[in-house]
């Protein structure tokens, strides 16, 4: 098994229902062919969406030949949407990762073949395919709109650049002396964000902030200097988790 990002735009499109489980095969298979330029028959052999079923993450079967694959694709498919729910940094939600899986050996006795083997090894398999294909942490963004006089606009620039914003439009509003400014700030850096730009503007902006979209936290995990490995340590830590992210060889199994 392997895991990929998607390109992008792509999980987008699954939030907004362009792309989903509930579309025909074909119109589907033809709009990431067209879109994405994903291969058509590998489109056509997507086996569900995740979590939830119905969350920006693919599992994509393409396999040649393999026996007795239909028994365990609803195994796979419970260990695909327990693994996407709980990823392998720090058990948070999965975003944007195709996975696919190539090649799988079973054993010939039926009875070694049910739910209790297979969802717990796909789950370590769909991990294991994580870790090796360097993972990124996304943060969740606001799109913040000030409304502020001429005067305080410097004001607000400072607090933003502080706190990771940035601004993308600045517009007066026709006929009066007030602005709009409109920036992206990480949700991260948004408490006590208010506080902050009353005290730099003498109480003369007003910020409102609604959820706009996901990116990057710039950086790598498994980097320790690095600020995704410190929200990693952070996450799990609160959660009660091992310190530290799994290790590749935990999930190397022998037979």
């Amino acid at each position: 098994m392997k895991a990929r990002p998607f390109p992008d735009g792509l999980a987008e499109d699954i939030d907004k229902g362009e792309v989903s489980a509930r579309q025909e095969l074909k119109q589907r298979a033809r709009y990431l062919a067209e879109k994405y330029e994903w291969d058509v028959a590998e489109a056509r052999k997507i086996w569900c969406f995740g979590p939830d079923g119905t969350g920006p993450n693919i599992l994509t079967d393409i396999t040649k030949g393999v026996q007795y694959l239909n028994e365990i694709k609803d195994s796979v498919v419970a260990g695909f949407q327990w693994a996407t729910k709980e990823g392998a940094l720090c058990e948070e939600n999965m975003r944007g990762v195709r996975f696919d899986v190539h090649d799988v050996t079973l054993h010939a006795d039926a009875i070694h073949r049910g739910g209790g083997q297979i969802i717990p090894t796909a789950r370590r398999c769909l991990y294991a395919s994580v870790l090796t294909a360097q993972p990124r942490l996304m943060e969740p963004i606001y799109l913040v709109e000030i409304q502020c006089p001429e005067q305080v606009v410097g004001g607000i620039y400072g607090v933003l650049n502080r706190k990771r914003g940035h601004v993308f439009e600045e517009s007066q509003v026709a006929g009066t002396p007030m602005f709009v400014v409109k920036a992206y700030l990480p949700v991260n850096e948004s408490f006590g964000f208010t506080a902050d730009l009353r005290s730099n503007t003498g109480g003369q902006a007003f910020p409102q902030c609604v959820f706009d979209h996901w990116q990057i936290l710039p950086g790598d995990p498994f980097d320790n200097s690095s600020r995704p490995s410190q929200v990693v340590a952070e996450t799990r830590k609160r959660k009660g988790l091992k310190e530290g992210i799994p290790a590749l060889d935990n999930f190397l199994d022998k037979l």
